[in-house]
């Protein structure tokens, strides 16, 4: 066996740690529109949108979920359709496993160090925080739209000194992850500007993701810190659609939903940020999971 063989078998084995923790915080229905935004979100995801920013718009303008239980809700939701799109991408997509391996590391380093802090935040820094990352997070949308990203090179691996910037950028942004930022845009820059070929970011992005996301789902778990009906609607409607997004939809043409995306996630961070001085409300309390 080879190293993605074994990082197939890692996958299995945070399927085990992710369902244990689900079914331990407690099994739940999804309304049918928790359940669409489940799909519509991992469907663009899947094509390279991003689903992080474009759930939290939803839920923020929705009034779907308080914005303490934000954070936890994506990475617990989102994990399951992001393990699907791991194993879809790390097998047809090549890169060299000597960096595949430790990128995917550090960014588990870097979410469990992130989840720890972000759970013991009160909601005005967390609202704070993610404002800041959705304007982040539009930004780089903004570079994907304009077509501003590094052109790479044609190399599949990272050595030396390259190494080490890569596992250090990758660690930074398993954390910001913890706040709602996505991890795909900005991994796809790192490699670039690396001089890695750009495609080889699928494997590393989703991997990442997919091995450092139930881990931080653990701990959001256990301290109630999520909201379980919308996490249940981002899993179940999330995994169908990657399907079909991987398979069907792969040509796709998204840049009119990027530059709407773009629009949404602006207001949705300006709004996060202007209304971060009002008073906590009893609906925005740890605990509130329902």
């Amino acid at each position: 066996m080879d190293a993605k063989d074994f990082l197939f078998i890692g996958l299995g084995a945070m399927l085990i740690v992710y369902f244990t923790a689900i079914v331990r915080g407690g099994l739940v229905r999804p309304t049918v529109v928790q359940t669409a935004i489940g799909f519509v979100t991992a469907f663009f995801d899947t094509l390279g949108i991003g689903s992080f920013a474009t759930t939290t718009s939803v839920y923020k303008l929705r009034r779907m979920v308080p914005v303490k239980l934000i954070p936890g809700t994506l990475n617990v939701g989102h994990t399951l359709p992001t393990i699907a799109q791991a194993f879809i991408y790390t097998r047809i997509v090549p890169v060299e496993s000597a960096t595949l391996v430790p990128m995917i590391a550090a960014a588990c380093a870097g979410s469990w160090l992130g989840a720890g802090i972000v759970v013991r935040w009160p909601r005005r820094k967390i609202q704070i925080g993610m404002g800041l990352a959705l304007l982040g997070a539009a930004a780089l949308m903004l570079m994907q739209a304009l077509h501003l990203f590094p052109g790479g090179g044609s190399t599949l691996g990272l050595s030396g000194v390259r190494l080490w910037i890569g596992l250090a950028g990758n660690f930074a942004l398993g954390v910001l992850m913890m706040l709602g930022i996505g991890l795909y845009a900005p991994c796809m820059i790192l490699v670039s500007l690396l001089g890695m070929n750009p495609t080889a970011a699928f494997p590393i992005m989703m991997g990442s993701c997919a091995f450092l996301m139930p881990v931080s789902a653990v701990r959001f778990v256990r301290t109630r810190i999520y909201h379980a009906r919308a996490t249940m609607g981002l899993a179940l409607g999330g995994v169908p659609a990657v399907l079909l997004a991987a398979f069907v939809f792969w040509t796709l043409s998204v840049d009119a939903v990027r530059w709407l995306v773009v629009l949404v996630v602006v207001y949705t961070s300006l709004n996060m940020l202007l209304t971060a001085r009002e008073p906590e409300r009893s609906s925005e309390m740890v605990g509130e999971v329902a």
